[in-house]
């Protein structure tokens, strides 16, 4: 497995896959062909039919435009069978002759793959030789340790001081979110949630201020996230409210360390990196599953280690956080990143709270395993029709009458 620093990357909304890893794939193909007088792009698949409400075109004209006139082809009703989210670049010279052309896919959470590379990202080494959650559970039991130590064993040192920088990168988009009003960019101008919702929260007594204010740091992220703010994956930017509220709430209620948070998060980013290993983190492979499902599954094993779970305990949470979203479509109203996705970071949130609280209340010992559940998410992914695949054409994209 890749190291978690490709969970966590610090960036721009609103999307990972559409957004993020294309602007990426731009600035390599340029480095590659400064020399171009022209380029072509083409996007297929789910990258074309939600594309523009992600902004794909803007990323991508935004790097190659200032250094040549760039065409974009949009092919939605073409999928390339290595991955729904491919693209095509191709460089020309001023008699209009190709000079070179790089397929390549954007795999969830900003990573990219060319299909040589057996879906994994671009240039990148591997550092976790352990790859499922129950053999690492089984080097736990052995070493007495837990899974942030595995995570420190296999990682850089320098780990610790990325996980600072990416806690530093979240607290402040919850900041900025909450403290932001107005509308959302695009069609539905759908209005900023956050800041009511934590205003409101505070009239509560305890317990129900408790979730409302977790609902407020997640909508507060996500709606950053949809206004092209600067935010971190979480594994996606589509999910990167659920983490980030779940670890905010809890340092603030119960004064946790910054210490502590780093490690919660390092044991998240390894729940994240195993299902991107095993399964997929891109909607447009697995549907919402695949990205809300995963936050929640890291957010759920982040706060049971900070309770003080055992590696049982805190597989059983990750295992909960991802069961109980299985099935879970993506299909974006407008091809946006807003309906019903901003709403879905803060319900998962709560969930992950809820799945810690749960197995908190166990031995940690249950039927199905967490790999077991991986595993399954991929093969519902697999039979997901594409309608409900980020291609807004199904489910709730289709029955709005927003245009």
């Amino acid at each position: 497995m890749k190291s978690i620093k490709e969970i966590y990357r610090i960036g721009t909304g609103p999307s990972s896959s559409h957004t993020m890893a294309p602007r990426k794939a731009a600035e390599i193909f340029l480095q590659r062909h400064p020399e171009a007088a022209s380029f072509q792009v083409t996007l297929y698949g789910s990258l074309a039919a939600t594309g523009k409400g992600h902004m794909t075109n803007v990323a991508i004209v935004e790097v190659l435009q200032p250094h040549a006139p760039v065409e974009i082809i949009w092919e939605p009703k073409v999928f390339l069978p290595f991955h729904p989210n491919g693209m095509k670049f191709i460089a020309l010279n001023a008699a209009g002759d190709v000079l070179d052309e790089w397929t390549v896919y954007s795999i969830g959470g900003g990573a990219l793959a060319e299909e040589s590379d057996g879906a994994q990202s671009v240039n990148t080494p591997d550092v976790y030789e352990l790859s499922h959650l129950s053999d690492i559970l089984q080097w736990c039991e052995r070493s007495g340790r837990n899974y942030w130590e595995y995570v420190k064993e296999c990682e850089e040192s320098d780990i610790w001081d990325y996980l600072a920088e990416v806690w530093k990168a979240m607290r402040e988009s919850i900041r900025r979110g909450l403290d932001a009003e107005g509308v959302l960019p695009g069609p539905l101008h759908l209005r900023r949630k956050a800041s009511a919702y934590y205003i409101k929260a505070s009239g509560y007594k305890a317990s129900l201020q408790s979730r409302g204010l977790v609902f407020s740091y997640a909508l507060a992220v996500s709606e950053e996230n949809a206004s092209g703010g600067v935010i971190v994956t979480a594994p996606t930017c589509g999910s990167c409210g659920v983490v980030p509220a779940v670890l905010y709430h809890l340092q603030k209620s119960r004064e946790f360390s910054d210490i502590r948070i780093l490690r919660a998060l390092a044991t998240a980013g390894l729940i994240g990196n195993i299902v991107k290993q095993n399964a997929s983190i891109s909607g447009a492979e697995a549907g919402c599953q695949a990205e809300v499902g995963t936050a929640c599954s890291m957010a759920s094993a982040a706060a049971n280690q900070l309770f003080g779970g055992s590696p049982t305990q805190i597989e059983y949470a990750a295992e909960m956080g991802l069961e109980h979203h299985l099935g879970m479509t993506c299909d974006p109203v407008c091809g946006m990143v807003q309906i019903p996705c901003i709403e879905r970071n803060a319900y998962a949130a709560a969930r992950a709270l809820d799945a810690n609280l749960y197995s908190s209340f166990t031995d940690g010992m249950h039927r199905v395993s967490f790999d077991k559940v991986v595993e399954v998410m991929k093969e519902t992914g697999n039979d997901l029709p594409s309608l409900y695949k980020e291609t807004s054409e199904g489910g709730l994209a289709k029955v709005s009458d927003v245009k």
